[in-house]
C-alpha cells in the first residue's frame, strides 16, 4: 500500500492548529486508551454492520482496522476549544498575517508559479486566494498535523456526541478512500479533526474535490505541492468562486443604526441599499444590486466593519468561519503585493549597468 504520510510525518513538525491554540488553555489527559478500546461497543458494531451492507467491507477487515483505533484525549480537547470560538479578531489576525507568513507565502508562489498559473487559468481561481488558503491551513506544508487521521475520527466519530454523525460519516470516507487509492489507512496523518495534508482535506472533501495535477493519477496532498494547488483551486471553484469579483471590503459606518444589520452568518444577507441607510458608507465599487454580508470584528485599533461578498462566501465553505475568511484575503492580498514587488525588483537593472 502507499503511505506517502508516513514519509511526511518525519519531517513535520506540531500542527498549525496547536499553534492557533498556544494562547487558549487546553487541559490534556496524560495519556490516551491503548488501541482496541473500540471494538465490541454497541455503536461501534452498528457502524461496522453498515460499512459491511452498503459499501462491501468485510466484517474481519473493519475489525482488524478499527481494533488499531486510540482514543485521542487531546482531540476531544482541541475541537472543544476552536481558535475561532475563543479568539478576537485582533489576536487571530495576529496569527495568520506575520512578516514571516507573507514570505513563505512569497517563497511557496515563487517556488511553484507555473502550477498556480496553470491552476487559476485552467480553474479560475486566483493564485493568491490559493496560496493564502494553504498558508492558513498549513503554512505552505510545513504544519499538517500529526494526528493519526484513523484515531482522530474514530475518537470524534464514537466519543464527541455532538458532532458525531458528522465524524463517523467521515470515518467512513476515510476507509473507502484508503481502499480506493490503495492507502494504508492506519498511517494516514492530520489535524485533531481529521483534515489531511497540504490543503487540510477532510476525507469526504479528498473524495470530492482532491485532484491529479501531476498525472501520476494519485492526487497525493500529502506531498505534492502541485496536486495540493490543484485540489484547493477545484474544491473553491466546485462551491462557486467567481474569477475577478472582490471577496470583501472594509467599510465606514456612522450613526445609531449601523450596528443593526451586522449578521453573524457566513452567507451574503443584506441588500446594499438597507446598509447605507444603516449609515454604512459601501464602497463604489461594489455594484448596487449586491447582496453583501456586514460583519464587525474588534481590531488592534477598534472596531473594524467589513462586506463580505459572494467569494467570501466561498471561502466560508473551507472552514465556517468569517474570522478565517478575513484572514485567507488579507493573507492573500498582502503574499500577492509582496509578490508582484519582488517580480518588479527581479526586472530593475542595477545601478551602473543601464544601457
Amino acid at each position: 500500500m502507499k503511505n506517502f504520510p508516513g514519509v511526511l510525518r518525519a519531517t513535520v513538525g506540531r500542527s498549525l492548529l496547536a499553534t492557533a491554540m498556544a494562547c487558549v488553555p487546553v487541559s490534556f489527559a496524560l495519556a490516551d486508551d491503548e488501541p482496541g478500546a473500540y471494538l465490541g461497543r454497541q455503536d461501534v458494531n452498528a457502524f461496522i454492520d453498515e460499512m459491511v451492507t452498503e459499501h462491501q467491507f468485510s466484517r474481519p477487515e473493519l475489525e482488524t482496522i478499527l481494533g488499531q483505533a486510540e482514543r485521542s484525549q487531546r482531540a476531544l480537547d482541541l475541537i472543544s476549544r476552536p481558535a475561532e470560538g475563543t479568539l478576537e479578531w485582533k489576536d487571530y489576525r495576529k496569527i495568520f498575517i506575520t512578516p514571516e507568513r507573507i514570505a513563505k507565502g512569497v517563497e511557496f508562489w515563487e517556488n511553484n508559479a507555473a502550477t498556480l498559473a496553470k491552476a487559476e487559468r485552467e480553474l479560475g481561481v486566483p493564485a493568491h486566494i490559493i496560496v493564502a488558503i494553504i498558508g492558513v491551513e498549513t503554512y505552505y506544508g510545513r504544519q499538517t498535523g500529526g494526528f493519526k487521521v484513523l484515531d482522530a475520527l474514530t475518537t470524534l466519530g464514537f466519543d464527541y456526541p455532538r458532532r458525531s454523525e458528522f465524524f463517523q460519516k467521515e470515518l467512513k470516507n476515510l476507509l473507502i478512500l484508503a481502499r480506493e487509492q490503495k492507502l494504508d489507512v492506519t498511517e494516514l496523518t492530520g489535524s485533531y479533526a481529521g483534515a489531511m495534508g497540504i490543503p487540510q482535506f477532510m476525507p469526504s472533501s479528498y473524495r470530492a474535490y482532491a485532484i491529479d495535477f501531476t498525472g501520476d493519477q494519485q492526487a497525493n496532498i500529502w506531498l505534492s505541492d502541485e496536486d495540493a494547488i490543484a485540489s484547493v483551486a477545484n474544491y473553491l471553484q466546485k462551491h462557486g468562486w467567481q474569477y475577478g469579483d472582490e471577496v470583501a471590503v472594509q467599510a465606514r459606518v456612522s450613526g445609531r443604526r449601523s450596528d443593526q444589520v451586522i449578521s453573524s452568518g457566513l452567507q451574503p444577507d443584506k441588500e446594499v441599499s438597507q446598509v447605507r441607510r444603516a449609515g454604512w458608507k459601501v464602497p463604489q465599487n461594489i455594484p448596487a444590486t449586491s447582496t453583501v454580508l456586514p460583519m464587525k470584528h474588534e481590531g488592534s485599533t477598534g472596531a473594524e466593519y467589513w462586506l463580505g461578498l459572494h467569494n467570501f462566501y466561498v471561502i466560508t465553505r473551507y472552514n465556517r468561519s468569517q474570522m478565517y475568511a478575513l484572514a485567507v484575503h488579507q493573507l492573500g492580498k498582502e503574499v500577492m503585493e509582496s509578490y508582484q514587488n519582488s517580480l518588479a525588483l527581479q526586472k530593475t537593472p542595477a545601478k551602473g549597468k543601464q544601457g
